[in-house]
């Protein structure tokens, strides 16, 4: 009988062949180009801003590198360079199942495309994947691990497949309650969230704008709330499209890790810098997980069900046997 895989991707897969983007910076508002390059096994993700010197402008991916959470997520190195927006692309590269990538963007800033993972998705399905041959490895949660903001919280708790829920409430009746949970197996990122574009309410863009935030933002790469109303003509994607963004943030974030997390992400109203502090708490409190090659954790999953289903059989079969004597 053929192992059940709870995990089907146990080795590490990088791109076939580069692939390119251009697009507006979010924030910068200025034209960014971008190109997302196959890298060698163990390397993780990278960004490289080309725009600066060779020797300054490489930035790991990881969360110890993030250095901004207004807005988005923006990582750092040691030279004070930074880059901004990562999270969209973060998401997309850890739900196609790309472990090792370089970037290269030309700017202080990843395109935002229009607002969603979709753009970085089909491009990545475009010139597929190639296995490598190192095992991919994981973290995986065994105790739970939590950070408080007042009503705001993260959990991150022991499952059998990675799954991430979301609850959001806003204050706006277009928005209002909205809770998703989405179990990140097969095609369901690429069904359930890549397509779900960021948001923004329309009483607060004057203010962003003077901070020097959002002066890419348009109805192109965003859905903007008015009230009662969505702007867009287009309407949304999808009816809760709004909650459904948060997932694709959250991935985002987790995704710097540097490694897929085997466990639940549990949140309620999240946001960048609730992430962020997640991870710190994640790798502070190294006793409630463990790395583990995703082939490791099939078996040792699968061996725990083998077990509880022998277990629930004898259990069944128990009280007939009392009752034929």
């Amino acid at each position: 009988m053929t192992q059940k895989q709870f995990i089907e991707q146990v080795n590490q897969k990088t791109l076939c062949h580069p692939v390119a983007y251009v697009g507006i910076g979010l924030h910068c508002g200025r034209k960014v180009s971008m190109v997302v390059r196959p890298a060698k096994a163990n390397a993780g993700i990278s960004f490289l801003r080309k725009d600066l010197p060779v020797d300054k402008g490489l930035i790991a991916a990881r969360w110890h590198n993030v250095v901004g959470t207004e807005m988005s997520t923006t990582i750092g190195n040691e030279y004070g360079h930074a880059i901004d927006t990562v999270e969209h692309l973060m998401a997309a590269l850890r739900g196609c199942g790309v472990d090792n990538a370089l970037v290269e963007v030309d700017g202080p800033e990843v395109p935002i495309m229009d607002g969603s993972a979709e753009p970085f998705v089909a491009m990545i399905e475009r010139v597929g994947l190639q296995e490598q041959s190192a095992p991919r490895n994981a973290i995986w949660i065994q105790r739970p691990i939590e950070v408080r903001d007042g009503d705001k919280y993260a959990i991150l708790t022991p499952a059998n497949t990675p799954r991430i829920s979301v609850e959001i409430d806003f204050d706006h009746s277009v928005v209002g309650s909205q809770t998703l949970s989405v179990e990140l197996v097969d095609e369901a990122f690429r069904r359930q969230v890549a397509r779900a574009r960021t948001f923004g309410f329309m009483n607060q863009i004057e203010a962003l704008k003077k901070r020097g935030l959002i002066r890419g933002g348009s109805l192109y790469n965003a859905i903007l709330v008015d009230g009662d109303r969505i702007v867009n003509e287009s309407g949304l994607r999808y009816h809760d499209e709004f909650v459904r963004h948060k997932v694709l943030d959250c991935l985002g974030d987790l995704a710097l890790a540097g490694v897929p997390i085997l466990g639940h992400y549990h949140a309620c109203k999240p946001g960048h810098e609730l992430n962020s502090r997640l991870m710190h708490t994640l790798f502070e409190m190294r006793e409630s997980w463990s790395y583990i090659t995703v082939s490791a954790f099939n078996a040792l999953k699968g061996q725990n069900e083998r077990c509880g289903k022998q277990s629930r059989q004898n259990m069944n079969e128990t009280p007939r046997m009392q009752a034929s004597r």
